[in-house]
């Protein structure tokens, strides 16, 4: 890798481990930690417009169309998600996973380090190789240069992502919002033919902005894939998909029926209609 690019992903690292440490101290100020969610998408969204100012940086006409591209996608994806998680949690409060996760620690005076350790430090990490094919593909592409057929793909498949987590999470504060709903289980519009229309919204949008920088050349796009593939393991076999359904099964009787009926993830026809 060049130098400058080097150089501009420590800045970013730099920028990553600060904001963390700041959010950190919030969290144990007022002892929850929930708010981490928003910030998983916020702070990518942060990291795109880093390496996007730093291309921008002795360029005359600016960062190139690909640069461009691909921090737009990212930012407008960040921004969305993170309004959206961080009016959930002000609306809702803690939320029960990290209260199961933090509880014991809170109790024996421990939360502080816990929150560290178990949230922050983790959530960084992450959250900064989830975010490589925004940081490389803009920072890979400075030079003005026509996109190519990958990029116009990778901003097609975007865009079906940003549609199903959008319209997904619509459906779901609309259905929760009605008092009637209260114990029953959301099977209308996505949610009829995917279990998580928002998980597989979120894939769609990093493996396009994935296929977006690997328009800036094979090294970015092999350096990089670690993100979305990640990025897709969590939500299909880790904390997204298996954690929420479990936690389904025992709050909503009816929901073993959606399961057996229903696509787990990639949208299709339920089965028996």
């Amino acid at each position: 890798m060049p130098d400058a690019l080097l150089l501009a992903l420590a800045i970013n690292v730099a920028i990553l481990v600060v904001g963390m440490a700041l959010l950190w101290r919030v969290a144990v100020k007022i002892g929850d930690v929930s708010f981490i969610d928003a910030v998983w998408g916020g702070g990518m969204g942060v990291l795109a417009l880093a390496s996007w100012l730093h291309v921008g940086q002795g360029q005359e006409r600016g960062p190139g169309a690909r640069a461009s591209l691909i921090a737009a996608m990212a930012m407008i994806w960040a921004a969305r998600l993170a309004w959206h998680l961080y009016t959930r949690w002000r609306g809702h409060g803690e939320d029960p996973r990290y209260a199961k996760m933090l509880g014991k620690a809170k109790a024996e005076g421990r939360f502080a380090s816990a929150a560290l350790k178990y949230v922050f430090a983790p959530q960084a990490l992450l959250l900064f190789i989830t975010c490589l094919p925004a940081q490389l593909g803009i920072l890979a592409s400075g030079k003005p240069a026509p996109l190519g057929a990958l990029a116009m793909a990778g901003a097609a498949l975007w865009l079906v992502g940003i549609v199903f987590e959008a319209v997904g999470d619509a459906q779901l504060n609309a259905f929760r919002a009605d008092p009637a709903n209260k114990g029953r289980v959301l099977q209308t519009g996505l949610w009829r033919y995917t279990r998580h229309p928002n998980y597989f919204g979120d894939a769609c949008v990093w493996w396009g902005i994935w296929l977006a920088a690997a328009d800036a050349g094979l090294w970015v796009a092999l350096a990089s894939v670690i993100g979305p593939v990640f990025l897709t393991f969590t939500l299909t076999k880790w904390s997204g998909k298996p954690l929420l359904e479990k936690g389904m099964e025992e709050r909503r009787p009816g929901y073993r029926d959606y399961v057996e009926r229903t696509s787990g993830f990639v949208p299709w026809w339920p089965k028996g209609r």
